[in-house]
């Protein structure tokens, strides 16, 4: 306090500035490496699956990533995500540790940056009664202290949260967001569920790996021990082979499946990512085969996964 006006907590607004720009500072450095490419995959995901019902998309919005632990199998046991999982580790292996430097995205996303805003305003207020003051008591030392020992730190409070606000908005305008609608809360929390159940479904699979090799390794045990399986009787290999002669002639009547469709078709396009961004191979017979007269279609900002 000095000549009736209080002083805040410069070291915590500080604090508050330098986790905030520290934090995005590693968002975007680490994101633009290697999460970019994997929210690519993401993408070439929805893509594919939506193709049937809507044109391509060029980008989707964050809340769309809770999506991936929505879609679930038909057993309930595994969602999209423990499916993307094992994409990334089978092939881009690189891209598994696209988390590893994002340290701080709980702690950013408790801090309110317009409230250390708002209290860096406080602050400078507080400075600037006490510097008019001082010019009307110049004589005194305890003001001219006060302000030698703390105008620099405003100044560089002044700097810090500058530079925090134009960083903040630039990554969040960077992945397709609107900073004055999304807070840092908002922002930092999105990514912060993902990574935790990203993390969370890369152990998951790494256990069904390892219960898997554990059955299979059973399963040969036993196998050695056991005497051979007794040959089916006539009558049931009769049975056996009419149906299998009966599942050849359905399958005979069944419709051509377009390429896209295919068995395989997902790991392709896993793979032409890796050379260039994704591309439908059929938009252009799927566009013509299907659109109707009349206008062109809107191609939406957004995809629902």
């Amino acid at each position: 306090t000095s000549g009736g006006h209080s002083w805040g907590s410069p070291a915590t607004v500080a604090h508050g500035c330098q986790l905030v720009q520290a934090t995005l500072h590693s968002i975007f450095a680490r994101l633009q490496m290697l999460a970019v490419k994997w929210l690519e995959i993401v993408l070439a995901f929805g893509n594919y699956m939506n193709s049937s019902k809507r044109g391509a998309a060029y980008g989707f919005r964050l809340q769309s990533l809770d999506a991936l632990l929505e879609m679930k199998s038909t057993d309930r046991k595994q969602t999209l995500l423990h499916y993307l999982v094992k994409v990334i580790a089978e092939k881009y292996p690189q891209l598994t540790g696209f988390h590893s430097d994002l340290h701080f995205l709980d702690k950013a996303g408790s801090v309110s940056l317009d409230s250390v805003l708002g209290d860096v305003r406080s602050l400078q207020r507080g400075l600037e009664l006490t510097q008019r003051e001082f010019v009307r008591q110049d004589d005194c030392v305890v003001l001219k202290e006060f302000l030698r020992a703390n105008s620099p730190t405003m100044d560089k409070l002044l700097a810090d949260s500058k530079t925090a606000q134009e960083a903040y908005e630039s990554v969040v305008e960077y992945f397709g967001e609107n900073p004055k609608t999304t807070s840092p809360s908002m922002f930092f929390t999105l990514f912060s569920r993902f990574i935790k159940a990203y993390k969370k479904a890369e152990q998951e699979v790494e256990q069904w790996k390892k219960e898997t090799a554990a059955q299979e390794a059973g399963a040969d045990t036993l196998g050695r021990g056991e005497p051979p399986a007794p040959k089916s009787p006539p009558k049931i290999r009769r049975q056996q082979m009419d149906l299998i002669s009966e599942l050849k002639r359905k399958q005979q009547k069944e419709p051509l499946i377009y390429e896209s469709d295919r068995d395989g078709a997902i790991e392709d396009i896993i793979t032409d990512l890796r050379n260039q961004p994704y591309i439908r191979a059929d938009t252009g017979r799927r566009s013509a085969r299907r659109r109707p007269p009349g206008p062109p279609l809107q191609v939406t900002s957004d995809i629902s996964l």
